[in-house]
């Protein structure tokens, strides 16, 4: 059965998800890891695995976690959205920022 995520997902993304699971393909092979080696390992079945092989975006997140750490690429999930490095969330922020400081005024006799 289909997941209606595969129907609304956009086209840019399912590129960048099929070419992330040709990549981890090409990772296993340089490893000189089989499917069923790299099954074992992440403990999922062998369809799990080369579903995530083509990218699938109905494989759970940690499945494909556990793909990066067992290829050797450890916390590689951790880094994508670092906030330090988020351009576009740091420049909100300073369009946040008043155009003003104002101390505010305390009542008489305090």
């Amino acid at each position: 059965m289909r997941s209606a995520v595969e129907d609304i997902l956009p086209n840019k993304v399912k590129r960048s998800l099929s070419k992330l699971g040709a990549d981890i393909a090409i990772a296993r092979k340089k490893r000189s890891l089989t499917v069923k080696m790299m099954a074992e390992r992440l403990g999922v079945a062998k369809s799990t695995y080369l579903r995530i092989e083509k990218g699938s975006p109905t494989v759970a997140m940690g499945a494909y976690a556990m793909t990066f750490f067992v290829l050797g690429f450890g916390n590689v999930l951790g880094e994508i959205l670092d906030q330090s490095r988020d351009d576009q969330g740091l420049l909100l922020d300073v369009q946040r920022l008043p155009k003003r400081v104002r101390i505010p005024k305390t009542p008489a006799g305090l």
